[in-house]
């Protein structure tokens, strides 16, 4: 009898241990049903030039893929000019880059189910470079933009014809700011006949704007070979060549220079200025420039000298900093004085008393020189 109770308190014991088994079993599975689906690539990735230097990557949904209870995001790397990696819950995604040597990138799905991750695949695609050998290139590219008085931008690109390109090369150039595209009307050839600078009176470039792109290409053409394009991005505000301080006013109060100035032309408020103030002492030759946040100046300065002054700004805290402003034009102010009124006289009776002494014992020597003559003589 107690061996058969000892086996029923076995059974029951392990009849337990099943029960649990099995309710931990039905408690974890209704939050892994995601381990049976199987993940699928983004399907029709495409690569299409949209503009000048812009990209437009599109994919649409896996037709097989299982959606129901599942978020579906799709994961981009960019491997070629300019690596990047994001994620995106959209089908397309723009990006802006030069792609005279192509562009390359890979997608796939990224599936998520509470703080699970699943992803497929890479699909890769690519645009391969444009026809043409690199060195016939443009090279030495600069752009420099300015804004003028009406606030309009006006452009100003140079470069440099490339090494392997032919003598009969011609060089386009083009700008593209958003959604507007021009091409150059005014340039200006170097000895050979040759495009190499070209400047826009005015462009679409908004002043008002921050760190927006800029972008530059030139493509060419010739009878002897295929010119390659070229592009490059610029930022707006780096490229911009500052205006001039206004209106400078500079004079002397007691032993102190005050200076004022107005901010350059530009939609920015004068916070978003720094100056550098030149100071050159005309007697002494020592210079100074002394780097400014605000539009007025006070300096102790040397009251027996006279100064020449100037100016020039750039950006400093609303934008990235562009080109320094040429210097503002010379204004002097003081004038060159003698220290010591009294050492000055005294300086010129001494030179003069010397001077007297000097002339003296010249005149003596000469006089003594005769008369030894006069006598030898006689």
């Amino acid at each position: 009898m107690a061996v058969l109770i000892c086996h029923l308190k076995i059974m029951a014991s392990m009849m337990i241990v099943f029960l649990i088994l099995l309710w931990t079993t039905n408690l974890v599975q209704p939050n892994t049903p995601q381990a049976a689906v199987q993940v699928f690539p983004p399907v029709n990735f495409t690569l299409t030039v949209s503009a000048l230097a812009q990209v437009l990557l599109h994919w649409k949904p896996n037709p097989n893929q299982e959606q129901k209870n599942y978020t579906i995001r799709y994961d981009v790397k960019i491997l070629s000019p300019v690596p990047e990696e994001y994620d995106t819950k959209k089908t397309h995604s723009v990006r802006t880059a030069a792609l005279h040597n192509g562009f390359s990138a890979h997608i796939r799905t990224l599936l998520l189910h509470s703080d699970l991750q699943m992803r497929s695949d890479w699909v890769k695609e690519k645009l391969p470079p444009p026809p043409g050998a690199p060195e016939t290139s443009v090279t030495n590219l600069s752009c420099v933009t300015r804004i003028t008085i009406s606030s309009t931008v006006s452009l100003h690109c140079t470069w440099l014809p490339g090494r392997g390109a032919p003598e009969d090369t011609k060089y386009f150039l083009f700008y593209r700011y958003e959604t507007y595209t021009e091409e150059c009307q005014n340039y200006i050839k170097d000895k050979w006949n040759r495009n190499t600078e070209c400047r826009f009176s005015v462009t679409h470039i908004d002043p008002e704007e921050v760190d927006n792109l800029v972008v530059i290409h030139i493509n060419g053409s010739s009878k002897h070979a295929a010119i390659k394009p070229f592009q490059q991005l610029f930022n707006q505000n780096a490229i911009e060549k500052v205006n001039v301080p206004r209106n400078v006013t500079v004079f002397l109060e007691q032993n102190d220079l005050l200076a004022t100035w107005e901010k350059p032309i530009s939609p920015f408020p004068k916070e978003c200025f720094e100056y550098e103030f030149y100071l050159f002492n005309l007697k002494s030759g020592n210079k100074q420039i002394l780097k400014i946040s605000s539009n007025d100046f006070r300096l102790q300065i040397d009251v027996t000298s006279r100064y020449s002054i100037q100016i020039r700004a750039n950006h400093h805290i609303c934008c990235t900093r562009g080109f320094w402003s040429d210097w503002s034009e010379i204004i002097y102010v003081g004038q060159n004085k003698l220290e010591n009124p009294v050492a000055w006289i005294f300086a010129v009776l001494c030179v003069f008393t010397c001077c007297t002494f000097l002339l003296v014992a010249i005149i003596c020597k000469i006089g003594y020189g005769c008369r030894v003559v006069k006598t030898y003589d006689i």
